[in-house]
């Protein structure tokens, strides 16, 4: 099955920059339709009123970070099969390995490029 390119992605950072460079990787990838959220519990409102395609969320952010909110999209009936890919600048094999217990579709480490976002999104979504 063929990605959607059309579908809702939704980027989760509490930097305005860093949602802006995801956001620009996504439009060069063929992705327009990218809502922002700058914590988890904005991603998590935003969640109930629209369906999302792909979250594409930081780990560090304040009040929610990004693996509270990935727990709480897992324990979500209506949110649980939603793809989720964590961003962060730190590469600790414990992070990588609580944010696989909590159910991450895909992890990248700060910084990558739009090549590296494909790869990871090509991985969770499939071929695009």
């Amino acid at each position: 099955m063929a990605v959607d390119k059309g579908m809702q992605v939704l980027v989760v950072d509490d930097y305005n920059t860093m949602r802006r460079i995801i956001r620009n990787l996504l439009k060069q990838l063929g992705f327009d339709n990218v809502d922002e959220a700058a914590h988890g519990g904005e991603a998590l409102a935003k969640m109930q009123d629209k369906t999302y395609g792909l979250v594409i969320s930081d780990w560090n952010m304040e009040p929610m970070t990004g693996l509270e909110l990935l727990k709480q999209v897992r324990a979500s009936e209506k949110l649980k099969n939603i793809p989720f890919i964590m961003v962060t600048a730190e590469s600790k094999p414990e992070n990588v390995i609580a944010a696989k217990q909590a159910g991450v579709s895909n992890y990248i480490v700060k910084p990558f490029n739009a090549e590296t976002l494909k790869g990871k999104m090509t991985a969770v979504l499939g071929e695009f």
